[in-house]
């Protein structure tokens, strides 16, 4: 159980860091001040994605899936 444990969380953080990259690279593409923004302040690339949810929602909703599926392999691995 706990590999699968492991691939659910390695998997998870591929597709999270996927969708980071993807909301990432649309900010740098609307102003290199939104991409140094996300890249550098914390909670920048939520604000980016809430201004600009119609071209954002597909990354995010990637970022979020990959999180979920880390979590969910995080809590079926075993305790000790």
């Amino acid at each position: 159980m706990s590999i699968i444990a492991g691939l659910l969380v390695f998997g998870g953080a591929i597709t999270a860091f996927i969708g980071g990259i993807w909301i990432l690279v649309l900010a740098f593409q609307k102003s290199v001040l939104w991409g140094l923004g996300c890249l550098v302040i914390p909670l920048v690339s939520l604000v980016f994605v809430i201004m600009n949810w119609e071209e954002t929602k597909k990354p995010f909703g990637i970022n979020v899936l990959g999180a979920v599926i880390m979590v969910i392999g995080s809590m079926m691995m075993p305790t000790s």
